[in-house]
């Protein structure tokens, strides 16, 4: 079970985080109460281990935009976070030559019409391509895609995420906390699970209680659950 502690503003929280047994940790370059600069992260990545993975979320940006900030502030992975752009997606390819690995973020609408409408096509579409194997699903609340610590239907999204196909890792993200993450694995049996206000004392700012209960959950409930790719 791959875990990320998400949302991370401060070099105290992500080593907690690391020393705890997160396999990543992740940093917000998108508009956010946790929102981060190049330079911010910079001071806290070579302070991590070197087994930790160091994500970026980014937002719509230019290639180039985005391949500058990863490479000053110490990252190896970068998240894209505004929407499906499989052009973006083999721009970052070329430009980060394999030294960066790349997540996509797909959304989940939560109390709308289109909940989950586009969902199998965009994941058929990102498996098609070749280029992405791990994606995340989190959920969009109004205009708001992600951190509003809101949880989408999980039993209605099995149900899509079985029709997708076949080739990338799903990573669950979206409300979860220490209370539901075991539900959320038992339900969708992710290959990852990604937490950031579900951990928080306060907006960018973790409880090292919440961290360790989560993962300890979290590895539990891992135990004997077979991991999907679809």
């Amino acid at each position: 079970m791959w875990i990320k502690i998400c949302g991370n503003t401060n070099l105290d929280d992500a080593q907690v985080a690391a020393s705890l047994g997160a396999d990543a940790v992740g940093f917000v370059f998108a508009p956010s109460e946790r929102q981060v600069t190049a330079a911010q992260v910079a001071q806290i990545t070579p302070h991590l281990p070197e087994r930790v993975e160091r994500v970026g979320v980014f937002p719509a940006l230019g290639a180039e935009e985005i391949v500058a900030a990863a490479d000053e502030a110490g990252l190896n992975t970068v998240q894209l976070h505004g929407g499906v752009n499989l052009e973006l997606v083999q721009r970052l390819h070329e430009r980060l030559d394999g030294r960066v690995r790349l997540i996509q973020t797909v959304h989940w609408e939560v109390g709308g019409d289109g909940a989950g409408k586009n969902l199998a096509s965009q994941l058929r579409e990102i498996s098609a391509d070749g280029i992405v194997d791990r994606v995340l699903v989190d959920s969009k609340v109004a205009s708001a895609m992600g951190g509003t610590g809101v949880r989408f239907d999980w039993e209605a999204a099995r149900e899509v995420l079985s029709q997708a196909g076949g080739g990338v890792k799903l990573i669950v993200a979206g409300g979860l906390r220490a209370e539901n993450v075991g539900e959320a694995l038992r339900t969708l049996k992710p290959w990852g699970v990604d937490v950031a206000s579900g951990v928080e004392e306060a907006p960018g700012r973790k409880s090292r209680e919440k961290m360790m209960e989560f993962i300890r959950v979290a590895r539990g409930s891992d135990d004997g659950c077979e991991r999907v790719e679809f």
